[in-house]
């Protein structure tokens, strides 16, 4: 069995983080292992606390996993502090795991900065390097490249997504995918490996309840790149896996619910409640 290693936040309603992460590369086929960042306190309404792990006991979580078991691909998600940021550079320069999916977490959907600032340039030069895909949403890109160029203007539009895809390639990533969430009409997600341009367009679904999308869509291409699959392949796969589960997002607490992680496991189980 493939074994994929998430390096996240923990949310404490299990919508995003390291519990979104776990289900998605479940659902997906892999052995999910973890690394845990910070601690939050949120739920369907928001983020209310945030507690950073200290550098060490990050570093001495990956070093168990990787003297132990063979990492076939690695997913980044919410990393806060500059030293949290050189612990996870330090330790994947030294095992090299072949496949990293960075899900560059900067805010919360309630609007929690979960990326202190301080920590942006870090991020850009030292993750984004070493990232076989890097996976923002619109704002996080925006973040991004104004990080780089404090000129750089909002991202409107589908053709404003497929150049600003060419300029974060530009930081040292080998693969980017912008997600369209953020955008009207259908969803769109741009592609880009520096050379050719691919659009991931499926319907938007109207739906509130999608805490924690894009912790599942990347978890999902990383155990889809463990499993053997291309970065075309498992991008495809992926997006078609978390269309399914925002498609039957669970309606809980008062907010944002989580999507669906294990629908079609449960429908074959017979256990789906559509």
């Amino acid at each position: 069995m493939k074994k994929v290693l998430t390096i996240a936040g923990s949310d404490s309603c299990g919508g995003a983080g390291i519990q979104a992460d776990l289900k998605s590369l479940s659902a997906n086929g892999v052995y999910a292992m973890s690394v845990i960042t910070a601690i939050t306190a949120q739920n369907t309404m928001g983020v209310f606390e945030v507690r950073d792990l200290d550098a060490e006991i990050i570093k001495a979580q990956i070093d168990a996993i990787f003297t132990d078991i063979i990492v076939d691909a690695v997913k980044i998600g919410m990393v806060s502090k500059i030293s949290t940021i050189d612990a996870i550079t330090e330790k994947l320069q030294l095992y090299k795991p072949k496949n990293i999916v960075l899900d560059p977490v900067m805010i919360s959907k309630s609007g929690y900065s979960l990326l202190k600032p301080d920590s942006k340039s870090a991020l850009i030069k030292k993750l984004i390097p070493l990232a076989s895909l890097i996976t923002p949403n619109v704002p996080e890109a925006e973040e991004i490249l104004r990080e780089v160029n404090s000129d750089f203007q909002d991202i409107k539009t589908v053709e404003d997504m497929e150049n600003a895809t060419k300029e974060i390639y530009k930081l040292g990533c080998k693969n980017i995918l912008l997600k369209g969430g953020h955008m009207k009409g259908d969803a769109i997600d741009v592609f880009y490996d520096g050379f050719d341009i691919i659009n991931f367009t499926s319907g938007r679904i109207n739906t509130k309840n999608t805490h924690g999308t894009g912790c599942t869509l990347s978890s999902a291409i990383a155990a889809n790149l463990a499993l053997g699959f291309n970065m075309k392949e498992s991008i495809q796969k992926s997006k078609e896996y978390i269309t399914i589960a925002i498609k039957h997002s669970l309606d809980i607490g008062h907010g944002v619910g989580p999507t669906n992680h294990f629908y079609e496991l449960y429908k074959k189980a017979g256990m789906a409640n559509d």
